[in-house]
């Protein structure tokens, strides 16, 4: 493919479309706000000079990305893309109307693909008269930083066309993994206990905040759960969370917490409010030292972690390879969840979920058949 067209100029869409002109194709960035489209390119301008002066890029490479991508407010202007990526707010119905007019406008043979992070792929491509073309191409945050790209076929889509894209994503330097079109597909599933497991051992009373973050920085985790949830932004953790638990029918397993809830409802959102789980506005505490007496958190969390990627792998999410490269690309995990269960040991594994069922007598801590 040598011509993208990318809907939506906000964070990710210029994210994208700046990883596709340095993989010398030629971009059109669609966005209905002139705007938004100049506060794109204006900040494309900064990073490409950064890159420049850290000398990550020479001055020819820089000026032939400037010069691969145009923008526009008119969305014929994406007529000739051979795929159209969209990147525009999380909502089904819009997304929807945006694929039906795009068929308006572009060839049958283009490629309509969704950056989504959680939304069925297959009820988008539901909208369209050639839904075999629509599929998942989840990007991460930032897009020209992160390695992992998701790519989740919807039930319609062509079955070529997810091998089409994977090779599409290696020659954009990516790290592509193929994930079946679930709730949360493979990163936002198996990730969920990271952040739901240690709300709820905080909520129990059995650690603080600091004292969960530092256990898990002990065995390997860039950050804590709360230093990332609060990096991520508690409104948009919560939003996901709750996305995921009211697509699987309620299963406990991805039950919300009550604590950010109210987070939530305080506008404690994390650091861009100043405020989260900690307090950005005071002066920045000490690091919580590392306490044996706190090693349960960390078996714990990664316990419910490794479960969830087995049980991912026993439902056919995705392969063990992928799910390995999508927790460790995509969330800068130490190590993937499969190898890593295998390092501990399944039957270790095993015994500490049915220790957890039997304390608490949950769904929540159900072994997976995988392990039993």
């Amino acid at each position: 493919m040598k011509k993208i067209g990318i809907v939506g100029a906000g964070a990710m869409g210029s994210g994208i479309a700046q990883v596709a002109a340095q993989s010398g194709v030629e971009v059109v960035l669609y966005d209905v706000s002139a705007q938004s489209l100049e506060r794109s390119m204006a900040q494309l301008r900064s990073t490409l000079q950064k890159l420049v002066e850290k000398f990550k890029l020479d001055e020819a490479a820089s000026a032939a990305i400037w010069q691969n991508i145009r923008t526009t407010t008119s969305m014929a202007e994406l007529a000739e893309s051979e795929m159209v990526i969209e990147a525009i707010v999380e909502q089904a119905d819009v997304k929807k109307k945006l694929f039906v007019e795009l068929e308006t406008i572009v060839s049958p043979d283009c490629v309509l693909a969704s950056n989504t992070s959680s939304l069925s792929i297959t009820g988008l491509a539901s909208a369209c008269q050639h839904s075999h073309r629509v599929v998942g191409l989840h990007f991460f945050n930032p897009a020209p930083l992160m390695p992992l790209v998701e790519i989740i076929p919807a039930l319609q889509t062509s079955s070529a066309l997810p091998e089409r894209l994977h090779a599409l994503m290696i020659d954009w330097k990516k790290t592509p993994v193929v994930a079946k079109d679930t709730p949360g597909f493979i990163v936002n599933r198996v990730a969920r206990p990271f952040y739901s497991e240690a709300l709820r051992i905080y909520e129990e009373g059995l650690a603080s905040m600091r004292q969960i973050d530092a256990a898990m920085r002990h065995i390997g985790f860039r950050m804590g759960p709360f230093e990332l949830m609060d990096l991520i932004g508690n409104d948009v953790n919560y939003s996901v969370t709750r996305s995921v638990f009211e697509m699987f029918y309620y299963d406990p397993r991805y039950r919300p917490s009550i604590t950010q809830l109210k987070h939530v409802e305080a506008g404690w959102f994390g650091r861009k409010t100043g405020r989260g789980y900690y307090d950005y506005t005071a002066p920045a505490a000490e690091e919580e030292p590392h306490s044996e007496r706190f090693d349960f958190v960390h078996e714990r969390i990664l316990t419910m972690l490794i479960n969830e990627a087995y049980d991912a792998l026993y439902l056919g999410i995705a392969s063990a390879k992928d799910l390995d490269l999508s927790m460790t690309k995509g969330v800068n995990y130490p190590q993937g969840l499969i190898a890593w269960g295998e390092a501990v040991g399944r039957e270790r594994i095993a015994a500490q979920m049915t220790a957890l069922y039997e304390r608490y007598q949950e769904d929540r801590y159900r072994l997976t058949p995988a392990l039993r």
